[in-house]
């Protein structure tokens, strides 16, 4: 046998240590090392364990050496409508790769699912989870919430906007105020949230990323789904993640700026709004799962790896863009 590396006169021979075989070279004759003396049990395991094993510090940093981008540590991150669903499923991916995530949401205080997920928060990952209540639509309570939340570690590195909310309605029969209630969080929410996170980035000089949750509804008309606020809404986001990006993408010469914006499109999730739209309709589900290439829906945690790809480094040439994760719905 001859292996690349090696010159074609050396003639490796096989070595035997406590039951382990290598081929060895380095020079014209290589060792031979005679079969070892059985050791204890004890010495044995920890003679293997130190030939076949790092030692953990050694792991430890090849881990962290892995996948750089994604790391999160150090960074402080807000995600609105991170009390549950596919908000809280991504904030839970930033706190897993080290990010610090102040979950708001405007439920009086988190239920059992975002308190199951703060159990998780290991401290081994250097992330925390924490939960403030707001209304988005509160101006003044949301600029000074997220304020507070930048001059704790005097930084904010990123934004998910995640708050939502959906109404299904004929168009004929919608009444101003039901229009501009969905208008107001869907639209008008998640502007104001990017704003307020955009002023606390540049005045820390933090480059970053916000990403703004839209949905597959702002490119086609959903079959069975009659929600058109809720569509033009979030054919609304997608416009101004492009707009925002533009507007603060380039690094100011007082050294703001450098913040990017992407905009996220999921497809049909199920969740309790949808399950609820479900009990409403049996009939839709079928009709939803019929349109998918995948045949089926997803769930919260399946966006967890886009969320946190958005919010890092890994995305750091990407702005202004839609990604689009809904199971080939939109692809026929």
């Amino acid at each position: 046998m001859s292996l690349p590396f090696m010159r074609p006169f050396f003639r490796p021979k096989k070595i035997s240590i406590t039951g382990f075989s290598w081929l060895a070279a380095g020079s014209r004759d290589a060792y031979h090392i005679p079969t070892a003396r059985r050791l204890s049990s004890a010495s044995a395991a920890y003679s293997s364990l130190r030939l076949t094993r790092k030692l953990p510090d050694e792991a430890n940093r090849a881990t962290q050496q892995r996948f750089k981008e994604f790391d999160l540590r150090g960074k402080v991150f807000i995600v609105t409508g991170g009390a549950r669903g596919l908000g809280l499923a991504m904030a839970e991916a930033l706190v897993e790769a080290g990010g610090k995530v102040h979950c708001l949401d405007r439920l009086e205080a988190p239920d059992d699912e975002f308190n199951l997920a703060q159990s998780r928060a290991c401290g081994d990952f250097g992330g925390s989870l924490h939960y403030g209540r707001i209304d988005v639509r509160d101006v003044d309570s949301l600029d000074g919430t997220i304020s507070r939340i930048a001059a704790e570690d005097s930084r904010l590195d990123g934004l998910i906007a995640a708050a939502g909310v959906q109404q299904i309605k004929p168009a004929t029969e919608y009444t101003m105020d039901e229009i501009n209630e969905v208008l107001a969080i869907n639209y008008s929410g998640v502007f104001l949230s990017a704003t307020a996170v955009a002023r606390e980035m540049k005045k820390y000089k933090c480059r970053g990323s916000i990403l703004l949750v839209a949905s597959m509804s702002g490119f086609v008309a959903n079959k069975g789904l009659i929600s058109p606020v809720y569509n033009s809404s979030k054919a609304a986001v997608i416009q101004l993640g492009r707009s925002l990006a533009m507007e603060w993408g380039k690094i100011e010469e007082d050294d703001s700026g450098g913040i990017r914006v992407n905009s996220l499109c999921p497809g049909h999730i199920e969740t309790p709004m949808v399950k609820k739209n479900f009990e409403d309709d049996p009939a839709l589900k079928e009709t939803w799962l019929r349109e998918n290439m995948l045949g089926r829906l997803s769930q919260p945690e399946e966006f967890r790896g886009a969320g946190l790809f958005l919010l890092s480094e890994a995305s750091s040439f990407m702005t202004g863009a839609t990604l689009v994760i809904d199971g080939g719905h939109t692809a026929w």
